[in-house]
């Protein structure tokens, strides 16, 4: 039984959930949304993005002859998720200051049941609803990736994944992952340093020459991570570097990649030791394409006005970073990421206002409402 949405959003929180181990979170949530009345059943995106569950999917038929409107979040969370205690202070939730509260994205799941329950418990006409809740957002967006398409009736919706209730964000980057391998020669640094080549060495001195940071207002390019080495006292014959580059231009997303992989390629060719060249092994994969809504969106009139009807300051913004909805866009859908209300995700000072929870509850509520009316 779904009560206030305080108390359901704590009781989700305190189920684990960390990517990839979603099921129980989800088999609570398809309990939920049959309960209310929705026709609920996972597809088997985990065969492919991993874990202990697919994406869960619910179908609320509406007693409006129209097409449907779809509510996304994504179940699982980042670590530490494990054994999270939520705590009220101030008119906040917080965690015990050990873990991630989950309010990313638990507050959104939340805000769609409750917002959809509070509809239908006005016994308000409304049209179809479709609700997904996604797996594996946070490792790749795979849950999205991998999802059943031939499921989603729906033209229009909305994934509850940002942070202020009543701003959207209608435009996300590309983004390119790079992994770099460096190959060098292995040799004993102490006995016969001349006759390795060191492999972090040109790695290093690649990053050196590297664009880095904000290229540009729409570009942005990062090294995150370098493994290599085996012992100080050994020349390190390959290192592994992986990066990003993100562009809402796809001409610059180009650029800003290819000088990222120059820096490597021209730099290996630098090290040579007798017939040995040093090499590196470079390899690119897009992740997500770019999206840019327009104002005359449906989604983006409907989420304003609605907004409006409840006295909600509504924003439009151009997001940094990719979710679910570049994929969904990616696929023919016109969707929209909503605000929650979540603050300082991914780490220990994560929080949310309850007013933030109950008020996001209410713009579902009018979305769907105006969505029906339209």
């Amino acid at each position: 039984m779904i009560k206030s949405i305080i108390e359901y959003f704590i009781d989700l929180v305190k189920i684990d959930s960390e990517t990839q181990h979603e099921n129980a979170v989800a088999q609570k949530l398809a309990k939920d949304l049959r309960e209310l009345g929705a026709q609920v059943k996972f597809d088997n995106a985990n065969a492919k993005a991993g874990g202990d569950i697919g994406n869960l999917y619910g179908y609320f038929p509406g007693n409006i002859k129209k097409e449907p409107i779809l509510f996304c979040a994504h179940m699982d969370t980042v670590q530490p998720g494990i054994g999270i205690k939520p705590q009220i202070r101030d008119g906040k939730i917080f965690s015990d200051g050990t873990t991630i509260l989950g309010s990313d994205d638990k507050s959104g799941i939340a805000e769609i049941i409750c917002g959809i329950k509070g509809l239908l418990d006005s016994g308000e006409k409304h049209a179809p609803i479709e609700v997904l809740f996604t797996i594996a957002e946070e490792t790749g967006l795979l849950g999205a990736k991998h999802l059943d398409y031939a499921m989603i009736k729906s033209r229009i919706g909305y994934a509850l994944d940002s942070h202020v209730v009543g701003s959207i964000a209608v435009g996300a980057p590309a983004q390119n992952s790079l992994k770099f391998t460096v190959i060098g020669k292995e040799s004993h640094a102490g006995v016969a340093p001349e006759k390795g080549i060191n492999a972090i060495k040109i790695a290093a001195e690649a990053i050196s020459i590297m664009p880095m940071g904000r290229i540009d207002a729409e570009t942005t390019c990062n090294v995150g991570i370098i493994q290599g080495g085996k012992a100080t006292n050994i020349i390190p014959n390959e290192v592994m570097v992986k990066a990003e580059a993100r562009s809402h231009n796809q001409a610059s997303l180009k650029k800003i990649t290819e000088q990222m992989t120059d820096a490597f390629i021209n730099t290996a060719k630098k090290y040579k030791l007798g017939d040995y060249q040093a090499k590196v092994d470079i390899k690119i994969s897009q992740e997500y394409q770019a999206f840019l809504l327009s104002d005359e969106d449906d989604v983006v009139q409907i989420a304003e006005k609605a907004a409006e009807n409840l006295g909600i300051k509504f924003t439009k913004i151009v997001g940094g970073g990719g979710s679910d909805v570049n994929i969904f866009n990616q696929h023919g859908l016109t969707m929209a990421v909503a605000g929650t209300g979540m603050e300082n995700v991914h780490s220990v000072d994560e929080f949310i206002e309850i007013s933030e929870l109950e008020t996001g509850a209410l713009w579902v509520k009018e979305i769907i409402r105006l969505h029906s009316q339209k």
